[in-house]
Formats: C-alpha cells, structure tokens, sequence
C-alpha cells in the first residue's frame, strides 16, 4: 500500500501544477474567473487573508490545508504548492541531465534561517504591511514567475508559430500584442527563479525547508500529525536508499530519525525501500515505561511558539483590517489632487487597503483582458513593490469588466458588480491644455473625448473654430482610456490621477435621441 502512494502523489501534483501554470500563461483567457477559484481557494497566504477578510468559500480552504497537514503531515507542499511541485520539476529534471547519479543525503536542520525568514514575513503583519509576506508567499512567487516570465515566452512562441503558418495560408492562429512592461520589474521574479531552479537542482527542496515561510510554518504543525513516515529499527537494513532519494533531506539513518517537520510527503523513500524498514503509518504518542530517560519535548515548546507567533500575526491582519475599514468610512468624500499617485484597481477600496493587503501574485495581472493592469517598482513606494497598478501606456480599464475583484484571491481587489464598477472612481482625467495638440499645433483632435465611456471628457469651442477637451470630474470614473488614446508623446495632455480613497461617481446623464416625424407619403 505504501507503494503506491507515490503515483497517486504525482498524478495530484501534476494536475495542480499543469492547471495552475495554465492559468497564469492563459493569454487568450480560454479559463471562465470562476475556474480560478478552487485552486486559489487552497493556497496558504490567500486562503490565511480571506479567513480574515471576508466570509466565504474561500476562507475555508486555509482551515482544510490545516486538517490536512495535522492528518498526514505537508502535503500540501508536495501536491497543491505550485512552486513546491516545480521544484520537484526542476529536481526530476537535473537528476536526467546529470552524468553522475545524483544521491540526496542528511543534513541538519537550518532552523536559524527558518525562523528567520518566517520571522521577516509575519512581524510586519503587526505593523500592517504584507510586503515581505508577498515577497516570500510561495503561490505569489510562483505567479509572478510565470505571469511576468513564462508567459511572454509563450506569446513569442505563438506569434512566430502564427506567422509560419500565415505564409502557408492557414490562419487557425493570430499574434499577440505584447504589454509594455517595465524591465526591472522582472528582476525580482527573475532572481526568484534562478534560486529556486539552483537550490532544486542541487538540494532538492531545500528552498522550502530554509527560506519559505508557509513550509516552516507546516512544519510546526507536522510534528503532531496523525499520520507520519516513521523508520522501523528491527527491519531497516541501513541500505540508504530513502535517504538517497529524499529531497528534504531529513532522514538521518545513523540515528535511523526523521525530521518529519522537513518532510514534504513526496513518499520517495517508500517507493524504494524493499523491505519494510521504512513505513507511513498511524502516529501515537508511546507510554513511557519506568524504565525510560527523562526527555524534554522540545518539539511542543516550539510548536507553542510558533502558533503564538502565527496566531499574533494573524491577530495583526485581522487588525489591520478593521483599520483599513474604518479610515475608508472617515475618509470617503476626500478627492486627492497630488500627482504621485497611481490608479489601484478597482474593488481595491484605497491605496492603503490595496497595499496592506495583495501579496502580488499578478493573478489579475495575468488576466486583465486590456493588460492595464501591471507589476509596480516604486509607483507605490517600497511598500506596494511588485502590486498591481492601473498603467494607460498599455491600456485602459474596461468599463463593463470586473474579472481583477473575480480572481483575486487575498481580498485586496473585492469584487464588483458591473454596476457598481461603472460608478466607482479610481481617479480623475486631468487636461493639461499646454500639451494638447489643438492648443500646440492649431489642429483637430478629439481622441480623448471619443474613448471616455462616460463622456467625461467632452470637446467644448476654443478658437478658430476648434474644439478642445473639457473633463467633468463628477462623472469621470480615472479609466484611463482618455489617457491611453492621447496621441501627444512623450507627456500626454490628459492623464488620470489616481484617489487614494475611491469615490463614487456620478452616473452620465443619457440623452434620449428624439424621434423622427416621418411624414405620410402624400399620394
């Protein structure tokens, strides 16, 4: 029985992993939002923002990876983490390319860097910034992988696939527009990558067992799980092969020991052992005999600590939480007129909601059907690295689309009914008279005005009978296509300053055409 539970792993793996990565690589957006939901729905970090954000489906799913963990120990790092199943990829793959057999073997536990970094992801969470923990969250960097990396691979791929088959007069393909994308902006899922491809190479899972915060975290709840990989000292030959194969690297046959709180449940070692010297059996706690030593547990006093650490850290969200929702209420009404402010997205609330609570995973990013949507450097200082923000050099925000507040799955972007997004005021079009081509040039122009979907922006009489754009801030929603279509370069004439608070904004008032008299034909 034993032996197979490692095919039935790999089968759950691959699944996750190949329906995950389409989702992030799907340009075309074959995937409705509502095929999202279930794989976000299990995701440690977001599942962990929902249960305190907002009651739903979604919350759930950070209760059923703890029941899970607690019942058969971190498979959720082997079956439903989509980095951690990459790298059991990457893994795979070094082990075939290299000319020496690749063996595996114990080391200790990094339990300083461990905590380390589970330390730098949950102590900010006090202070109300989720940045380190976007940065570190597993999900997230595996998004921003494969949405800000992978993916334009693939665009490059169908486009030259597709002009191939154009001059062979077959157009079952198109080519794909690529987003303006600022390059460093893939510097840091670019470094993501080349660390974990390295560490996967040549440790295994190292990468989840030092630097993750969600596999430390796993790994406190694992000691106590119902079901554990255990070595049985009367049968096991000391022959290595577990431990050859073992990419955690906890098996230490010298004390014939496993660090179950760095086992990952990737059940290789069961698929090797020939005999039955190693098992993944029920786990109960033995009764001492007189004639045991006295031992501390060790392993309790460090899963109090850190559930009290977690427990305060999610204590911190929840506070955060009710912080963002308070200002929101005192602050609604305000309309900032600074410039250095972007567009959130909208269901986002405000800047502060939005930045204390996406972790970047670039799930909307990847499925912006106007690629509006882009990865930020400073636009929202350090603190909103690498989020989301509204970009009109590459589009404008759909004024019938909701999907970003459908598929975000932290909370961040709430989401929106159709009607409800058509009033929400993310910004306000500011025309820069200066720049505009009918002050400048003398010339016909009326790009802005023709994109607005509320007619905001509308053209009013200047001189020598011209017309020149007008904005009615009360109506204007900061959709940016005004912006997007402005063929002034390089500073446009119009632009959309964003709200640190969104407002709502006042619906266009439609005119009803008047109906034609059609007189009878006199004969």
């Amino acid at each position: 029985m034993n032996k197979k539970l490692k095919p039935v792993r790999v089968i759950i793996a691959l699944i996750v992993l190949i329906v995950v990565a389409f989702i992030f690589i799907d340009f075309r957006q074959h995937l409705s939002t509502s095929s999202y939901r279930w794989i976000t729905w299990l995701q440690i970090v977001p599942s962990v923002e929902n249960f305190l954000i907002a009651a739903g489906i979604l919350s759930s799913g950070f209760i059923i990876s703890i029941v899970l963990t607690l019942l058969f120990g971190r498979v959720y790092c082997s079956m439903l983490c989509p980095l951690g199943i990459f790298q059991d990829v990457i893994s795979f793959i070094s082990k075939k390319i290299r000319k020496k057999k690749a063996r595996y073997k114990f080391s200790e536990a990094k339990n300083i860097l461990r905590y380390s970094f589970l330390a730098l992801a949950v102590i900010p969470l006090f202070f109300g910034s989720v940045t380190l923990l976007g940065l570190l969250d597993p999900y997230s960097n595996f998004g921003r992988i494969f949405s800000d990396l992978v993916k334009p691979l693939v665009m490059a791929g169908n486009n030259v696939l597709s002009e191939l088959l154009i001059k062979v007069k077959v157009y079952a393909m198109s080519p794909e527009e690529f987003a303006h994308v600022h390059l460093a902006a893939l510097i840091f899922p670019a470094i993501v990558l080349s660390v974990i491809v390295w560490m996967a190479a040549k440790w295994g899972r190292l990468y989840c067992n030092t630097v993750c915060p969600v596999g430390t975290f796993l790994g406190f709840l694992s000691r106590f799980s119902l079901f554990k990989i255990r070595i049985n000292k009367n049968t096991c030959t000391s022959c290595a092969k577990c431990s050859f194969v073992c990419k955690s690297q906890c098996i230490d046959l010298k004390k014939q020991t496993i660090d179950f709180s760095r086992c990952v449940g990737c059940f290789d070692c069961l698929s090797v052992c020939d005999g039955n010297g190693i098992g993944y059996k029920l786990s109960l706690a033995r009764k001492k005999s007189s004639n045991d030593t006295h031992t501390v547990d060790g392993s309790k006093r460090k899963f109090i600590a850190g559930s009290l650490l977690m427990a305060g850290a999610l204590t911190g969200i929840s506070a955060v939480q009710e912080r963002n929702q308070q200002r929101h209420r005192l602050q609604k009404g305000q309309i900032p007129v600074k410039k250095e402010h972007p567009c959130s997205p909208p269901g986002s609330l405000s800047l502060e909601h939005f930045n204390d609570t996406c972790t970047a995973c670039h799930l909307c990013v990847t499925t912006c059907p106007n690629n509006v949507l882009q990865p930020s450097l400073l636009q929202y200082g350090l603190e909103g690295f690498l989020q989301p923000y509204l970009d009109p050099a590459n589009g404008y925000c759909n004024f019938d689309c909701t999907v970003c507040g459908e598929v975000c799955p932290t909370g961040a972007i709430l989401p929106l009914t159709k009607e409800t997004k058509q009033v929400t005021q993310i910004g306000v079009a500011i025309f820069i008279r200066h720049n505009c081509v009918v002050h400048t040039d003398g010339t016909l122009c009326g790009a802005c005005s023709e994109h607005c979907p509320t007619k905001a922006v509308k053209m009013v009489p200047y001189r020598d009978h011209l017309n020149i754009p007008e904005v009615d801030h009360e109506i204007c929603v900061g959709c940016g296509a005004c912006e997007h279509a402005c063929p002034v370069m390089p500073n446009k004439a119009i632009y959309v300053e964003g709200n640190v608070v969104h407002q709502t904004a006042k619906k266009p008032e439609v005119k009803k055409a008047k109906e034609e008299v059609i007189e009878e034909f006199p004969f």
